[in-house]
């Protein structure tokens, strides 16, 4: 994963420009002032003219970048921090500083909307949490850069307030370098484009192999958005096993897949009754009737990540070996011929002939590959059925913790497949029925021997194993309902540019998944804007001068004003051992663990930092307890609360539309920082350092109930799977809600 984490970096560097800036202006400022000699509201729009300008342009970031792509925007965002940086270090006037402000902050905006939406987009997901924490290390890093710098000059005799604006332009420089000859677009967005064959270049460089297929399958897949999803379950197994002390069933409920050497056969058959999945989230929601608010949701990724009493934990029985189960055989592949070329070569009305008449309920390999019955000649065992599947021989395996695999495996503990039928209907015509399903291997109650399967090289089971696998089976995003229509023979599929395109992208806003991402993402960003981490950062400075901080540093000989940027620099340097720590837990502990864990943290310290500025033990306690509080919040806040919410928002979302809610949410986020920059001073004439530390409390405990009700866990999923699960879990709660 390399490549992933190199391309995370260089996208990083645009946040890292932000905490350039942030920190800047607030020591700059000082020095502007003395200079232009400006009014109170004069400066403060200053100040405020880069968070202006960031929210103006997160209103169309988001559509702009579904049409435009995410690196040219990246590239565009670059672009306005140098030339930003030139205005500033030029501007003779405070109109000229202002507009320079204003470029800054069009490419502040860009970069801290998209550069989460890109890494998401990238990097695999057993490590994406981890990947989309550099945001926020490299935006502390560098506001301690520019910190340590502000400092150094502020001990010359005469500091130039333009020198310490300007120099942004050289780090841009960088930036926009790298954005230029190193960064790639996002493969998502490629495929929405229909660029198959780049997207699969960019893919192969990004995971450092060349089996991309499974990928790319669950990128196309990807493009749609609602559809009905039904959560079913399989017994895959040996065929005698599965039918030894079972009921017989017709071949239409058997699903087979067939190994590599001769004599090996393998079925899956549906489940009857209520599939683990579903059982874990009805255990889930039964165990939570005590909170009614408790959203379904919630409890339904949880029954993939948490142990349950008596089901047991899905991923604690994933049996390390499924590989790529279901993939092709070998490669007959025509995904790197697949391009908006090759479509106008081969035209549009293709019919896949992998389907024949005799077809019956088979796993399909990705058909995005656009396979044929030229496959099946070279299978070990030549079937009437159209549809069939190998195991492999030497696959790359996935273990517990769902590292990325070749062919159809997708991270996380999951499997991307088909399911082909063909049936008569009433009026004796055949009738096709396609399904996409995304498998999750795990254990189920009831099973006869729980043992965990294990293919390595094509090895035989022993006899009686068999494993159980939940799905979320759904339309595919290819198959078209003007193709059913055609009664196409077998499963034909569109194109992913005509799928990407077939409706409005704000009707897609009204989808009840997007409509309850939307809620979750805007839910948390503005709770997170209102904790209170601004405050703290404002108050910092003189609870460490009570600490007596101020006066050592003035017996050493320095200004006020250099010890105070000295303190800032120490301050955001204590950040960065905790955003590190943060990046390890983010894909073992989750996001919502986290989260859970240090908001009580976040009250506690509010808690105490009131009852000490009521109460005086004495100067030196008060002073070292005061302090203690202010540096365990920050730590806490930029270990969770800070990265999390941009990489909830960065997940939750389909990929047609992620763009444009991304841009919602940041936008909601922009104005939330603008309300409690300019209400924090009359806030503080007001009710007083108390009474706003008490407001931030009270906002922490409310976070912190709207986190355990209705913020789930994402780590280790797949984008696509977990956009599929809130389109699941938003008509659960909506069948819920009509019960009641």
């Amino acid at each position: 994963m390399k490549g992933a984490a190199l391309v995370a970096i260089a996208a990083c560097i645009g946040n890292f420009l932000q905490g350039w800036d942030n920190a800047t202006i607030a020591g700059a400022i000082i020095y502007v002032n003395k200079d232009l000699k400006l009014q109170a509201s004069v400066e403060g729009l200053v100040v405020a003219m880069s968070l202006i300008g960031a929210a103006a342009i997160t209103t169309c970031s988001g559509p702009i970048s579904d049409w435009l792509g995410r690196r040219p925007m990246l590239i565009i965002s670059s672009i306005l921090y140098f030339v930003g940086g030139l205005v500033m270090f030029w501007s003779p006037n405070v109109y000229v500083l202002c507009i320079g402000r204003l470029l800054d902050g069009f490419g502040i905006g860009l970069a801290v909307t998209l550069v989460p939406v890109y890494i998401s987009e990238t990097a695999p997901s057993d490590i994406r949490g981890m990947l989309n924490t550099l945001p926020q290390f490299a935006g502390s890093g560098g506001m301690f850069l520019s910190y340590c710098m502000i400092f150094g000059m502020s001990l010359t005799a005469s500091p130039s307030w333009r020198l310490m604006l300007g120099i942004l332009s050289i780090p841009s420089l960088l930036y926009f370098a790298l954005t230029v000859f190193y960064l790639p677009e996002s493969p998502r967005w490629l495929v929405s484009k229909g660029k198959m064959l780049e997207a699969k270049r960019v893919l192969q460089r990004l995971r450092g192999r060349e089996d991309v297929s499974g990928e790319m399958a669950l990128l196309a897949e990807g493009l749609g958005i609602g559809g009905e999803t039904s959560i079913e379950e399989y017994i895959i197994g040996p065929a005698d096993e599965l039918a030894n002390g079972q009921e017989p069933t017709v071949d239409k409920d058997k699903i087979k897949l067939y190994g590599p050497e001769e004599g090996l056969s393998w079925v899956a058959r549906p489940v009857t009754g209520q599939s683990s999945l579903a059982l874990a989230s009805r255990h889930g929601s039964m165990a939570s009737q005590g909170v009614p608010l408790m959203d379904p949701l919630v409890t339904l990724f949880g029954s993939v990540h948490e142990k349950l009493p008596e089901t047991g934990s899905m991923r604690s029985m994933l049996f390390p070996n499924f590989g790529s189960m279901f993939s092709t055989a070998e490669p007959h592949f025509r995904t790197e011929q697949w391009d908006e070329e090759s479509v106008q070569r081969e035209g549009e009305g293709y019919t896949s002939e992998a389907g024949g008449g005799d077809s019956d309920d088979n796993l399909h390999s990705p058909l995005i590959s656009r396979q044929t019955t030229s496959m099946e000649k070279d299978m070990a065992h030549p079937t009437s059925h159209g549809s069939v599947l190998s195991m492999r021989r030497h696959s790359s395996l996935m273990q517990g913790a769902g590292d990325a695999v070749d062919g159809t495996g997708i991270g996380g503990g999951w499997q991307l497949a088909w399911k082909w039928s063909e049936r008569e209907g009433e009026d004796g015509k055949k009738e096709g029925g396609f399904k996409r399903i995304y498998l999750h291997q795990g254990g189920v109650p009831g099973s006869r021997r729980g043992s965990l399967v294990s293919l390595p090289g094509g090895d035989v089971p022993e006899e009686g194993e068999y494993i159980q696998a939940a799905a979320l089976v759904s339309q595919p995003a290819l198959y078209s309902k003007e193709l059913m229509d055609q009664h196409p023979v077998g499963p034909a599929m569109v194109h992913p540019s005509q799928t990407a395109t077939k409706a409005p992208i704000w009707t897609a806003l009204l989808e009840p998944g997007v409509k309850h991402a939307l809620f979750v993402g805007i839910g948390i960003q503005l709770l997170q804007q209102f904790a209170g981490i601004n405050g703290v950062l404002y108050y910092t400075p003189q609870i460490l001068e009570k600490a007596g901080v101020s006066v050592l540093l003035a017996n050493l000989g320095l200004s006020t004003t250099s010890a105070s940027f000295l303190i800032s620099a120490f301050t955001n340097f204590l950040m960065l051992p905790c955003i590190g720590v943060a990046m390890r837990l983010m894909d073992i502990a989750g996001r919502r663990t986290l989260l859970l864990t240090t908001i009580p943290v976040l009250i506690l310290s509010l808690i105490v930092l009131i009852i000490f500025e009521l109460v005086t033990v004495s100067s030196v306690v008060n002073a070292a307890i005061l302090t203690a509080c202010v540096i365990i919040f920050i730590c806490c806040f930029v270990s969770a609360y800070g990265p999390i919410p941009n990489i909830l928002c960065s997940e939750i979302f389909p990929t047609r539309v992620r763009g444009l809610c991304i841009a919602i949410c940041a936008m909601v986020y922009w104005i939330g920082d603008i309300i409690v920059t300019y209400t924090l001073p009359v806030m503080l004439s007001s009710i007083g350092l108390v009474g706003i530390f008490g407001i931030y409390a009270v906002v922490c405990a409310i976070s912190w109930i709207f986190v355990f009700l209705k913020v789930p866990e994402t780590k280790g999923m797949p984008l696509e799977v977990i956009t599929e699960f809130f389109a699941v879990g938003a008509r659960q709660g909506a069948a819920a809600a009509k019960k009641e």
